[in-house]
């Protein structure tokens, strides 16, 4: 099959596996591994999301491992039961990237004394109902944006998967590399924060111009970087340097003895006291925070003639949806039933608001149920022009808190109350757009491969059950042993989306601050280069974006290396060994939390019989650099 070829009419399309044959699908052994899968992306991802703000999509990851376990090792040879497990697999980690946006907050109020704090089954719940309303709104969507678009709408990443898949029929290995990324980067990780014999961070303060430069040495970081690839890394650590050698810089030198709001003490003391990190603290995160939110808010808008298209072609993917001639009787065009899909949306909506346990009132179901329907046609095609790493997420649940916050205070649920709702409903919306775009990848695939549609849209929901559990259980375990809003787990994210309801519903923001930002994003947009990457990266702190930075170095000298060679793909062996050392780390980071909150974490800590300092912190992050580079030539020879 020519994965790269254009049909301009559904009938000229033939997908790999023909309707009239019925391989292995959902099977018993398709949905252990697939919750495995997704159990494991999904907590790596958390954790990675709430270190960096920042994931990667795990389908072409859990694709790769499907075909390791079933057709390596288990021998099986349906390509539609691998395909299976990278749905369900994906899902975890779509779900992870939603909640842990938004979710962080309410841990945060909790220990400001503002809210109480949430328990596990709020938390997976939420998650839980947000995950299946993505899942189920995608389904009267399917036809519209994956068949009748076909062609039209490329899908990048999910096309990719299904090459991925295609290739694994002819016996690839490239499993391998993905076990090898998770080996190297668990044992990394295990040195650096569970026996503490090499600091995890590298500083050098610059007294000149009262900042300093430093770098964190963990894999995950340098693996996004490789990711993202070089382009994408500079605009991450331009935010970096334009925050750290420009703006604090000058407010060093012109602050001086004042004190600045929202500071505490004059701009000299708190250097003197916190070094550049405090500056940071106190001002560059909220200009950094206005411009991720104008970011966010820019390229919404940017994407408006694209959402009316959207919503007009949603609207006639639900009035032709099931009436297409005798269609519905092959089996790669069997939809779930859609009275039972639009019956449980409806029990999903009720459910949101009446349960206790999730803080929202009828109006936020309302709103839960406008938004999500909207956001989720909106976010799937959107990941069909322009994959899922671009899907403007931030900027749909930041649309909703703003115009949530708005109308819950204008309503008189104000306060507390209305802070907790505004972020439920956040929440929800991120996790729908999340698990829409994701669904609609995976369903492309499957057209692509010839899966059963509805086989798949059960995969998906079970991912996203299972995933909402386990987003609970690692929510409640990393804020038990480090706290959101720690230098361990910065959760970004969240903080700016807190900020954003305590401004709108207290008005208590530095606004000047935050306007500054807003206008260093239009700034760069003007300049043409994206906004988003360049205000996360002023956003956070410098020590995040310098390992990213060199990832990204590594994957340009490799194109440099490579070129004229075949480009680098979606299946490279970097790619997939640099997706492993993001699951690796994320695993151990999960497992270093478990020991700390059983008491157990002094007994692996070696912090003071053996230090090997500064210099061992050096080697070791080389050392990731190296492999990096290593696992991604190692395929061209």
């Amino acid at each position: 099959m020519d994965m790269d070829k254009n049909t301009d009419k559904k009938s000229d399309f033939k997908p790999y596996v023909p309707p009239e044959q019925a391989p292995p699908e959902l099977t018993v052994t398709s949905v252990v591994i697939g919750v495995i899968l997704a159990v494991v992306f999904g907590a790596a991802n958390a954790y990675l999301g709430l270190r960096v703000g920042m994931t990667v999509s795990a389908s072409i990851p859990a694709a790769v491992v499907s075909m390791g376990v079933l057709r390596i090792l288990l021998r099986r040879k349906s390509v539609l039961e691998s395909n299976i497990v990278q749905t369900i697999g994906s899902a975890g980690e779509s779900l992870a990237a939603g909640a842990i946006f938004t979710m962080p907050v309410f841990f945060l109020w909790a220990k400001e004394g503002t809210s109480d704090p949430p328990g596990m089954l709020s938390i997976s719940l939420t998650a839980l109902l947000g995950g299946l309303l993505g899942v189920l709104f995608m389904v009267p969507l399917r036809k519209a944006l994956i068949v009748k678009e076909h062609g039209v709408l490329p899908y990048p990443e999910g096309t990719a998967c299904a090459e991925v898949l295609l290739a694994g029929e002819k016996g690839g290995t490239s499993a391998r590399a993905v076990f090898a990324g998770m080996g190297i980067a668990a044992l990394v990780k295990f040195v650096v924060d569970g026996l503490r014999v090499v600091p995890s961070m590298i500083t050098v303060r610059v007294h000149a111009l009262k900042t300093e430069f430093s770098t964190e040495i963990y894999p995950a970081l340098v693996s996004v970087g490789y990711i993202c690839g070089a382009k994408i890394s500079s605009y991450l650590f331009a935010g970096g340097i334009l925050g750290w050698f420009v703006l604090i810089p000058l407010i060093a030198a012109f602050g001086q003895e004042t004190m600045l709001y929202p500071g505490t003490a004059p701009v000299a003391q708190m250097y003197l006291e916190g070094g550049a990190n405090a500056i940071w603290g106190s001002y560059i995160r909220y200009i950094g925070a206005g411009a991720v939110a104008a970011g966010g808010m820019i390229s919404l808008v940017k994407s408006l003639p694209l959402i009316v298209s959207t919503f007009a072609e949603a609207m006639k993917g639900l009035k032709t949806s099931g009436k297409e001639d005798g269609t519905e009787t092959e089996r790669t065009a069997l939809d779930m039933n859609m009275k039972i899909v639009m019956g449980a949306i409806v029990l999903i909506i009720l459910a949101i608001a009446l349960f206790p346990d999730i803080p929202v009132s009828l109006v936020g179901a309302f709103l839960v149920a406008v938004f999500g329907f909207f956001f989720s046609a909106v976010s799937s095609r959107m990941v069909g022009l322009v994959g899922g790493s671009n899907n403007p997420v931030s900027g749909m649940a930041i649309a909703t808190l703003l115009f949530a916050t708005m109308v819950l205070k204008s309503t008189g649920d104000a306060g507390a109350h209305g802070m907790t709702g505004a972020i439920a409903i956040g929440s929800i919306i991120c996790i729908i757009a999340a698990m829409s775009g994701d669904t609609s990848q995976d369903l492309k695939t499957g057209y692509l491969l010839g899966a059963t549609p509805w086989r798949q849209q059960t995969g998906e929901l079970i991912g996203a059950a299972v995933s909402a559990v386990t987003i609970g259980g690692v929510m409640l375990l990393l804020d038990t042993a480090w706290g959101f809003g720690s230098a361990e787990l910065s959760a970004p994210q969240a903080m700016l989306m807190k900020m954003i309801v305590e401004g709108v519903m207290d008005g208590n923001l530095p606004w000047t601050l935050v306007w500054i930002g807003v206008f260093i994003a239009v700034v760069i947009e003007i300049f043409g280069i994206p906004v988003l990457p360049v205000a996360i990266g002023l956003y956070l702190p410098l020590r995040l974006s310098v390992p990213i930075m060199a990832g990204g170095l590594v994957r340009y000298a490799v194109a440099r290396r490579s070129a004229g060679a075949a480009p680098d793909s979606e299946a490279g062996s970097g790619i997939l060994f640099c997706s492993g050392m993001i699951a690796g780390e994320g695993l151990v980071g999960i497992l270093l939390a478990v020991l700390a909150v059983v008491g157990a974490a002094d007994a692996v800590d070696f912090s003071g019989r053996l230090d090997i300092g500064i210099a061992g912190g050096l080697a070791v992050f080389v050392f990731v650099v190296l492999a990096v580079a290593w696992a991604a030539v190692g395929r061209k020879k």
